[in-house]
């Protein structure tokens, strides 16, 4: 974790030191311009600012409860790295307002002297000193419930479960036979419970109707995720469901169902909200009456201002302790309290313990992490796929030590018994699903029959004959790639314009008019590539392509990595493997659970574009090309070609069984 946070902390200010305003806006790190609504005095002496940032400026942003921002000046004389800063804590966020808990007794000059101003976010210390506390508490414990918890978790001590009837569910539901054997294996763990979800298997309403069976057996429970997007996305979730959920921390997107269910519409809608207000106000009344200019100012105004002083402090005082009290009613009388992580050390949750604790997304969360909401429970419940993309280390040294091996491996490799596997998935056509079942899933997923055949030809008959799944190989093109220093990225424009005209060929016979049929649930379309610098030559490319930038436009077709992909699917999705050298070095692409996610965001179509004598090094693309051409999905381009397209044409006789592969078709 120390190798962790020294490298988190030079990459944060490498970043940042060039970073332009608008670049840090755009990462959500900063708001400019903001304006400071109102100035109070706060704990121990301190300034509290609320400062506000234009209404009609809704962008996203990582401003949340807890973290460490500073205000700075974007005035002329107050740049570069020794500029002035006021730093602090913010300690509210409300759609366009925050509140910052400064360090300072009194506003600097620079603050005051009607410059615009901006405020940004620091390096996040908070949550690596939550972390480092709940290691600490792991490691310590002993006799208690967290130890016991740690014990099974990692194996040494075995997991127990209790019997139940096969017809002991509550809620109604349309489940599958795996998703339901998953969920009473969740109301059967006395200990650890886990839902391991391949792609497209519906992990999420499984875990939401395993919350649902376990609020109904318990007052109260916490749901935990990684990600902000993920937290929200099971709080709308649950909230659909008609369950009495607090949503803890700011959200990651505005949405009216989300707002409803924060902490702040809670406590707003609390009985005692009004007086609260009233208490508020008037003492802000008394403060402005107090430092108003008398012309006259004697012995008896000196007192009356004093008064006036002693009783604003008073009612704010008494203020705070009400907003207290209806934040802790508020979070007593829920069902379930969903956050991150490091959202369970939340100030308001410090005195909350809790029967379940679940945690979503659990095979991308680092292992510290994981520890903070775990030691408020009894017993624990993770979902998610070790198959799929691991947690983001920055120190490639703290991963080669072990922070990338998350606490959802280690139990489900040392307690096979503790996982339970949907294995029914309704995403992907059967061929596309085929090569990700057999390599990571033991050939257990079985695609569902709305979506076995459901080709591109099943969306519109103006694609047959198709293929789902295509592989074009370059192999002696000589579309080498290359390497570009100053970002220590990878580019192979030859490659990026392949796909592209293969991808502009494969949509020409399909030009959606005002009257399709489809124009309700219109064609999308994913672009992968796993380097930052072929996705920026995609970009300018597809501007070229008057067909590919018309859908660029409409939002219907985007371009990123792997993992801007992640929880997301498309119709199509085209991936530039982009590596092509004579030393067949492969880089990250040889982490082959990437791929894994990249191949399986596709619903109808799978194109894959790279070079095999380069790949092929790695067993992986040895089984995933063989793969490819048991299903009679793959194409060669010729040596010395005049086009990057040969014409290629699918044959009509191309028939899709399954699960019988064998495929014929004129190459």
């Amino acid at each position: 974790m120390q190798l962790e946070q020294k490298e988190d902390q030079a990459q944060f200010k490498l970043k940042n030191a060039s970073a332009s305003i608008k670049e840090r806006r755009r990462r959500g790190l900063t708001w400019y311009p903001v304006t400071i609504t109102q100035e109070d005095i706060g704990f121990g002496g301190k300034v509290v600012l609320e400062l506000e940032r234009p209404a009609h400026r809704q962008d996203l942003h990582l401003f949340q409860v807890g973290k460490t921002a500073c205000v700075f000046s974007n005035a002329p004389g107050y740049s570069g790295p020794d500029r002035p800063v006021l730093s602090g804590v913010v300690t509210s966020v409300r759609r366009n307002k925050l509140l910052l808990a400064t360090t300072k007794e009194a506003l600097p000059d620079w603050v005051q002297d009607g410059s615009t101003l901006g405020i940004d976010l620091t390096f996040d210390e908070v949550s690596y000193r939550e972390m480092n506390q709940a290691l600490s508490a792991v490691m310590l414990a002993h006799g208690n419930r967290l130890a016991e918890l740690r014990d099974v978790l990692l194996g040494a001590r075995q997991a127990s479960f209790r019997e139940h009837k096969a017809d002991d569910l509550f809620y109604p539901s349309a489940l599958n036979d795996s998703q339901l054997v998953a969920v009473r294996h969740v109301i059967s763990a006395q200990d650890v419970a886990i839902i391991h979800g391949p792609p497209g298997t519906g992990k999420t309403t499984t875990l939401v109707q395993a919350i649902l069976e376990t609020i109904r057996r318990e007052r109260r429970v916490l749901v935990c995720a990684p990600s902000n997007t993920a937290v929200d996305l099971l709080t709308e979730k649950l909230a659909e469901r008609g369950v009495n959920v607090i949503r803890l921390g700011n959200p990651s997107r505005v949405s009216e169902l989300l707002l409803k269910h924060t902490l702040d519409a809670g406590v707003m809608a609390h009985a005692s909200y009004a007086k609260m207000l009233a208490m508020r106000q008037t003492a802000e009344q008394h403060r402005d009456t107090a430092n108003e200019h008398v012309r006259h100012f004697g012995f008896e105004e000196r007192q009356h201002r004093q008064w006036l002083r002693d009783e604003a402090r008073t009612l704010r005082q008494a203020a705070d302790d009400l907003e207290r009290f209806m934040t802790e009613d508020v979070l007593e009388s829920v069902q379930v309290i969903t956050c991150t992580l490091v959202g369970a050390s939340h100030r308001h949750m410090r005195h909350l313990s809790f029967e379940t604790v679940f945690i979503d997304e659990a095979a991308q969360a680092l292992e510290p992490g994981c520890w903070i909401p775990i030691a408020k429970g009894q017993r624990l419940v993770l979902a998610g796929d070790h198959h799929q993309l691991p947690p983001t280390v920055k120190s490639e040294k703290a991963a080669r030590e072990g922070l990338r091996e998350t606490l959802f491996e280690k139990c489900i490799q040392r307690q096979p018994e503790t996982a339970r596997m949907l294995t029914v998935q309704y995403r992907m056509h059967a061929h596309i699903m085929g090569f990700s079942s057999e390599k990571f899933y033991g050939g257990q997923l079985v695609p569902h029959e709305s979506v076995r055949h459901a080709g591109l030809e099943a969306y519109d008959l103006r694609f047959a004959p198709d293929l789902p799944v295509e592989f074009i190989d370059t192999a002696g093109c000589g579309f080498l790639e290359v390497a570009i220093p100053e970002s220590r990225s990878t580019a192979n424009p030859e490659e990026a314009h392949l796909l592209l005209e293969r991808l502009a060929q494969l949509l020409a016979p399909y030009e959606p008019a005002e009257h399709d049929e489809h124009r309700h649930t219109p064609l999308t379309i994913g672009v992968i590539a796993p380097y930052r610098a072929q996705i920026n030559y995609l970009k300018d490319a597809i501007e070229d392509s008057a067909v590919l930038n018309d859908l660029l436009l409409q939002r219907r077709l985007t371009v990123g990595t792997v993992d801007s992909f992640q929880g997301q699917e498309r119709d199509i999705i085209a991936i530039t493997l982009t590596r092509s050298n004579r030393q067949g070095e492969i880089g990250f692409l040889s982490d082959i659970r990437r791929m894994n996610v990249g191949m399986t965001r596709a619903r109808r179509k799978l194109l894959l574009v790279g070079d095999s004598s380069t790949l092929c090094c790695h067993p992986f693309f040895v089984d995933l090309l063989a793969y490819v051409k048991r299903v009679g999905g793959y194409f060669q381009i010729a040596r010395g070609c005049d086009s990057f397209i040969n014409d290629i044409h699918i044959a009509p006789e191309v028939q899709f069984e399954y699960p019988d592969l064998a495929l014929a078709k004129n190459n």
